[in-house]
């Protein structure tokens, strides 16, 4: 799995093919939209009955990437939670989780539009609207320059839907990292009007950097001299 490194805002960071993003010189593992509990959270309000796996598959992938970069601060970007209610009514198996994964380090959730109350004391870590630390860490864009989430960013990448990371002069959008979240195409007018011009780096099996909003070039015709 490789990842794409890159300036923003006078920082060098990191995307990381599974969606995550690492900030090194910080050592701050930054994620965006969980969305945990959302099967639970369909199924009490009389959506759709998913099978009810993407709360584990979330938090396995979540330790993989904490295994792998050791970070001193995990950061949630809101919608950690599908809503405050899936948040308190988390089983004690997946809290117990989040404590080990949690442990030696700090850990912060930034409210979102979809938990923006507290969390229940079984959680770990500190609440947050945002974090300055040299530029905003939030759920949604705003006044840049700033990191955030939200809108679930996806590129289309040779026949395929892929989510991405999107990055531009003052705005950087996480991709969702929650299992059962769905995206929204970056030619979209809610992103595009965000980052006009930028880069997308898809994420699966390798993150993979793309040009968007840049206008094609197209060849000239050549001129006809004489007839």
């Amino acid at each position: 799995m490789t990842s794409h490194i890159f300036d923003f805002a006078g920082q060098r960071l990191e995307a990381r093919a599974s969606g995550a993003l690492y900030w090194p010189a910080r050592r701050w593992l930054i994620v965006a939209d969980l969305h945990l509990g959302k099967s639970e959270r369909m199924a009490r309000r009389g959506g759709a009955l998913l099978p009810p796996y993407e709360t584990q598959a979330t938090l396995d992938r979540l330790a993989a990437e904490i295994l792998a970069t050791d970070p001193a601060v995990v950061v949630s970007l809101g919608d950690g939670f599908d809503d405050d209610a899936a948040g308190r009514a988390l089983p004690d198996h997946f809290c117990d989780n989040l404590r080990r994964m949690a442990a030696g380090r700090r850990w912060v959730w930034v409210s979102g539009n979809h938990d923006p109350g507290a969390l229940c004391p079984r959680m770990p870590g500190e609440t947050a609207q945002e974090l300055h630390e040299g530029l905003t860490l939030r759920h949604e864009a705003g006044q840049g320059p700033d990191i955030s989430g939200h809108f679930h960013p996806c590129v289309r990448l040779a026949g395929q839907r892929l989510r991405c990371f999107l990055i531009g002069r003052d705005h950087l959008i996480v991709p969702a990292f929650g299992e059962y979240t769905g995206g929204l195409d970056v030619a979209d007018r809610a992103l595009s009007s965000l980052i006009p011009q930028g880069i997308a780096v898809a994420c699966g099996n390798r993150a993979m950097p793309v040009p968007v909003g840049h206008p094609i070039r197209r060849a000239r015709p050549a001129r006809r001299i004489g007839r």
